[in-house]
């Protein structure tokens, strides 16, 4: 793991048999941190580190990623939530994070797991419109069958909103070429351990799956006995917006902070060198979520 603290390698398994690796680090109470779409648990290291002086920190990998088995075809948010209810049981966690995609399963989680106590969740994937950010997902299924993977990562990314500006105005074709180039100069780079861009891609379906399935369902979390720290960032993502102003109203007991100035990937591991400021954007959610646990 890219981080400072020592850190062991784990696994328990899931109620379908799958396994679900971790890494562990620092020491104190544990607690579990769940990572996005297109990340693994080394994506949380830097969040890790800076929580390890207090906590003793699990990294699961989610399915399809790293140290755990693949998905099933019947994968569903009972699924992630199983594979969270593992690791919760074998560590004693009752305090779990998660950010983006892990966000929404973990407040899921708490809905329907009774150990987990205070749950943080860094702009969890909320939908509140519908089918409107998960219509790309049949397209993303073709494209990835027949091999493009360049091309379903692109429409993905245009199906979520994902695009940075200068890239709305260019040639879809030209976009997924420089896509491609980017994931053939990845693979040439990476470990064979890595997570790389061509490996995670098959988990953005299940991506959808879960986004899908839980739309426009606010409501439900209502039932969440939980403490709960609801964080996001002025620059993050703006359709998720709406489902945390939705959350913050349901659930009983809710802490709500939003950084105006972090993007929806501010507490996560850059994928290339880190920009200016990276550590300290972490370390400012590290704090809220430190205070809270």
């Amino acid at each position: 793991m890219t981080q400072t603290t020592s850190s062991t390698a784990g696994a328990v398994e899931s109620r379908d048999g799958t396994r679900i690796g971790y890494w562990k680090t620092g020491h104190g109470p544990a607690i579990v941190l769940l990572h996005g779409s297109m990340q693994s648990a080394r994506s949380n290291s830097m969040l890790a580190a800076a929580l390890a002086d207090d906590f003793t920190v699990y990294l699961p990998d989610r399915r399809g990623r790293g140290l755990s088995g693949p998905h099933k075809p019947d994968h569903d948010l009972a699924t992630e939530v199983d594979d969270l209810a593992a690791v919760v049981e074998a560590s004693g966690a009752e305090r779990v994070y998660g950010v983006s995609a892990g966000g929404l399963v973990v407040l899921e989680a708490a809905r329907r797991l009774p150990a987990i106590r205070k749950v943080a969740a860094f702009e969890p994937a909320l939908l509140t419109d519908g089918t409107r950010h998960t219509a790309w997902l049949s397209r993303f299924d073709a494209e990835l069958a027949r091999g493009d993977v360049a091309g379903a990562l692109v429409t993905s990314m245009y199906g979520l909103e994902l695009a940075p500006p200068f890239l709305k105005v260019m040639p879809r074709r030209l976009v997924a070429a420089l896509t491609d180039r980017m994931m053939r100069s990845e693979d040439r780079k990476a470990t064979p351990d890595a997570s790389t861009m061509r490996k995670l891609a098959p988990t953005v379906h299940h991506e959808g799956v879960i986004l899908a399935e839980r739309a426009d369902s606010v409501d439900l979390f209502a039932d969440v006995r939980a403490e709960v720290l609801l964080m996001g960032g002025g620059k993050g993502l703006p359709f998720l917006a709406p489902g945390r102003d939705a959350l913050a109203a349901r659930l009983p007991h809710c802490r709500r902070v939003e950084f105006a100035d972090l993007a929806h990937d501010a507490p996560c591991d850059p994928a290339g060198p880190s920009p200016r400021g990276k550590a300290d954007m972490v370390d400012r959610v590290a704090r809220e979520i430190r205070a809270f646990f």
